[in-house]
């Protein structure tokens, strides 16, 4: 079952963008045409290459490989200190219902002997948020990048979400917020977390 799957994804990797689109537009057309939507319509004749480019936006990750490829750099200066990027947009689809949801990331690490740019972090983030997703997954695979690519003292990720599948469907509770931590090394002693958890506190007064 792998082995096909991972035929299938290479044949899929191997077709153009405009291929993909007029594929995937395909299926679009069907679902359409099973809920009874009249394609003749102005507004939803174009809906299934719409959709079809919205998807391989989305879901851009998949593509791109098991991993974001990024350059870290040895930390010449040897800084020790945290280093925290908070308040990092990002969007993602749920894996359960393919309806959006978004939010904030705030992440933090304690240098060893590599450090990353700071702009990509948030290329890492948006890596992982670029498929069809589930927050607690994506905590863990940012927590768990950084872990294993910097050897780090310590990783913490804190990501703060809305999920329109809470909020459109279902229950229908607009506005809950969805927050999932990942805690790797230092940040699992009280103390440094608490200085983590200090700048996020200060930052909603800057």
């Amino acid at each position: 079952m792998r082995t096909q799957l991972a035929e299938k994804t290479n044949q899929l990797a191997n077709l153009s963008d405009d291929d993909l689109v007029k594929r995937l537009g395909s299926h679009v057309e069907a679902i359409l045409d099973l809920l009874g939507v009249d394609r003749r319509d102005p507004n939803v004749h174009e809906t299934p290459r719409r959709v079809a480019a919205m998807f391989l936006e989305m879901f851009h990750g998949l593509r791109e490989g098991a991993e974001p490829q990024i350059t870290t750099f040895p930390n010449d200066e040897a800084y020790s200190a945290m280093v925290m990027e908070r308040d990092i947009p990002f969007y993602s689809m749920c894996a359960h219902h393919l309806v959006p949801f978004y939010g904030h990331a705030h992440i933090g690490y304690i240098p060893g002997k590599r450090i990353v740019g700071l702009s990509k972090i948030p290329r890492i983030l948006e890596f992982y948020a670029k498929r069809p997703q589930i927050q607690e997954r994506l905590t863990e695979q940012v927590a768990d990048y950084l872990w294993s690519k910097l050897e780090p003292l310590g990783v913490m990720v804190v990501i703060e979400a809305r999920h329109l599948c809470v909020e459109m469907r279902g229950v229908k509770k607009p506005g809950a917020l969805t927050v999932t931590s990942a805690i790797r090394g230092a940040f699992e002693n009280a103390k440094v977390r608490e200085e983590f958890l200090g700048f996020l506190s200060r930052a909603q007064k800057w």
